[in-house]
């Protein structure tokens, strides 16, 4: 037979057949190119078994390979990376060009690590060298550039320091809440409004204007209201950056957590004075001294052990000592009241805290004016691009306004595009509209990813994990946001989360079809699904699942993904044995006496656990079997020790003979879950 033929008929390519063929104990050659018949149809017909054989022996080789490199503690090496200069600022297409990588490529990365980004947006040098990195590329700093030489942060405080030549009056301290999300955050908000957000409206206002202002001992105070739970590190970030003070809110039964730790960084990073709130000392297994002893560990260290931070005990649930923790604000805006100055009496000047499309009115932003103050009727400028004039404003509690001055949040109808979180807003009375407009116009041509339309993911990851595709649709950007910052942070080196498509705005007939083609399932975030297109959905076996907190929407796809994996198989080598005697053999299985040579061996009849047992001849791979019988004369035990004999008997693994070595291991067999 042509070896040819006979690789056809075993669906090979030629040359891998006869690269495989000396593998499995045929040696014909490697330039055979015919083979005696009756050996082709030994081939043939042993083949599977062969081949299953042949995959063990790669396995069980890379399984110790891998083991020796563990115990060594050597690391492969990795491969060369190439060295690119990036500057302290840099926009994602600036990013793509100096990379020379495909925009999407670039866009992609970045939403893989929770960033939602258009080609315009802005890049600080710590966020683009992480993306450097993990595109192979080794980053580094460049001085030189001056392209773009100010964050947004910069930006802000050149515009506010340029508005001190006016009249200063104080303002309202900016205060962020923030901690990890089953502290009790959203509850200590509420007690402060004294309302209940939570029982009136899932996910509170967190969804929504994203500030409020409440009034203490006649002063005015501004609470930024980010969200807790650890994928909302943007939200919280920008959040610190533009608040006067944080409460650091720390649960007295429950400790400082990993969101604890990341929130305290940002604080400090923010350069702010912290309150720290110890919640929940209501609860009998609540303590205190604990919390500020792990708390110490960060450098935040309480006044009554020498440090700065302010401490008080509270329960936000009962309002137990929460008139304190107002009073210690006011007491530390009392302190900073020279920074808490600002000019009324100038254009406005802020920053975008929310930003959604509503379906009825259109785009609708939430600002925090930090100098300044906005009218209803000015011209808004964001990034050096007119972005409309305020047709309407709203304060917190949904009133219409005509203005808002220094540290007040304001919703502003009339936008023609809606900006990204964190925009530096300007207003001006009178404007060039026509030089402006023609920007902005450009920009959404050039491909802003914002509005109510959707954005397609390309996916560039790893073609051998098993992926959960999913399109998302969620009212806001920082909820959008949240969720794929989210489901970015879930790790497993087996599955991932595909977002094929993301929008703002209600799930759409174009959703549908995109996740029938896509094989995808459709999440909703406080958006509505018409009739007709529940019963598309029905007809086409598309799968949505609409919710109204975000958590619950991250807690589906972790069991949807768990649900994907499988199961896990743990091996447990138990010890070794040498082949005395070849006693019973039949067609799948035969009975062996051995003698424990190390460890020992055991046969359970659990059926979540499996004995098995590598053969080896010589040293080398032969085949594996499986452990169903062991005896010690003619008694089954269950359990033999090192230097003792007994009669193993074992399946599927005819090719055993006397003087073969036995690697005896347990498997056992585990749902595998998410970290």
């Amino acid at each position: 037979m042509n070896v040819s033929e006979l690789a056809r008929r075993l669906k090979l390519p030629t040359q891998e057949l006869r690269d495989l063929l000396p593998e499995l104990g045929f040696d014909v050659g490697s330039r055979a190119i015919k083979i005696n018949d009756k050996l082709a149809q030994e081939i043939i017909q042993s083949w599977g078994r062969l081949m299953d054989n042949y995959k063990k022996k790669k396995a069980y080789e890379k399984e110790k390979a891998d083991a020796e490199l563990q115990a060594s503690g050597t690391m492969t090496d990795f491969p060369m990376q190439k060295n690119v200069r990036i500057p302290k600022i840099v926009t994602v297409k600036q990013f793509s060009d100096l990379l020379k990588l495909p925009l999407k490529d670039i866009i992609n990365e970045l939403m893989k690590n929770g960033i939602l980004a258009s080609m315009n947006e802005r890049l600080d040098y710590d966020t683009a060298a992480i993306i450097a990195t993990e595109l192979g590329f080794e980053p580094e700093l460049d001085v030189e550039d001056e392209t773009i030489d100010t964050t947004n942060d910069e930006k802000l405080a050149t515009i506010i320091a340029s508005h001190k030549e006016g009249k200063s009056k104080a303002r309202p301290p900016i205060i962020v809440v923030m901690g990890h999300v089953d502290h009790g955050k959203t509850r200590l908000l509420d007690t402060i409004r004294k309302t209940n957000v939570i029982d009136t409206e899932a996910g509170g206002i967190t969804q929504h204007i994203g500030a409020y202002q409440v009034k203490k001992k006649n002063r005015v105070l501004t609470f930024i209201d980010t969200p807790g739970h650890e994928a909302f590190t943007a939200m919280r970030s920008r959040g610190a950056k533009i608040a006067d003070i944080a409460i650091l809110i720390v649960a007295a039964d429950d400790g400082v957590k990993p969101q604890t730790v990341e929130a305290i960084k940002i604080i400090q990073q923010s350069n702010i004075p912290m309150i720290v709130a110890i919640n929940k000392v209501d609860k009998p297994e609540s303590n205190i001294e604990k919390v500020k002893q792990e708390l110490t560990q960060y450098n935040v260290l309480p006044t009554e052990w020498g440090g700065k931070i302010l401490m008080v005990p509270i329960s936000a649930k009962f309002g137990q000592g929460v008139e304190e923790l107002l009073d210690n604000i006011l007491l530390i805006a009392e302190m900073e009241k020279e920074k808490l100055v600002a000019t009324a009496e100038a254009d406005a000047v802020g920053t975008i805290i929310e930003s959604h499309v509503d379906k009825a009115i259109g785009p609708v932003a939430t600002a925090l004016v930090h100098s300044g103050t906005l009218h209803q009727g000015d011209h808004l400028i964001l990034n050096e691009q007119y972005y409309g004039k305020i047709k309407a404003m709203r304060d917190h509690t949904g009133k219409n306004i005509e203005e808002a001055g220094p540290s007040v949040p304001a919703q502003i109808i009339g936008l023609k595009s809606a900006p990204i979180i964190g925009d530096i807003v300007e207003s001006r009375k009178e404007i060039d509209k026509k030089t402006l407009k023609n920007k902005i116009d450009r920009k959404s041509n050039e491909g802003k990813f914002m509005g109510s339309s959707s954005m397609a993911n390309v996916d560039i990851g790893n073609s051998d994990l098993k992926k959960l595709n999913i399109i998302i649709r969620a009212d806001v950007l920082g909820s959008l946001e949240a969720i794929v910052e989210s489901l970015s942070k879930i790790d497993s080196k087996e599955i991932k989360a595909n977002i094929i498509q993301q929008g703002l705005g209600n799930i759409t007939e174009s959703d549908i079809w995109q996740a029938q083609a896509g094989n995808a399932l459709i999440l909703g975030f406080h958006v509505q699904l018409p009739n007709n297109l529940k019963l598309l959905a029905e007809e086409q076996k598309v799968p949505i699942q609409n919710f109204k907190i975000i958590y619950d929407l991250i807690a589906f796809i972790r069991k949807k993904m768990e649900e994907s994996l499988g199961d896990e198989i743990i091996k447990e080598e138990l010890g070794k044995a040498e082949v005395l005697a070849i006693f019973k053999k039949e067609k799948n299985t035969l009975v062996v006496g051995c003698k424990i040579k190390e460890g020992k061996i055991i046969y359970q009849g659990d059926i979540n656990t499996t004995i098995k047992a590598n053969i080896l001849r010589n040293g080398t791979f032969v085949t594996e079997g499986k452990i169903i019988g062991l005896k010690v004369g003619k008694e089954d035990v269950t359990e033999v020790q090192k230097n003792q004999e007994c009669g193993v008997q074992i399946a599927n693994a005819p090719e055993i003979a006397v003087a073969d070595i036995l690697e005896i291991y347990l498997e056992k067999r585990k749902k595998k879950i998410l970290k």
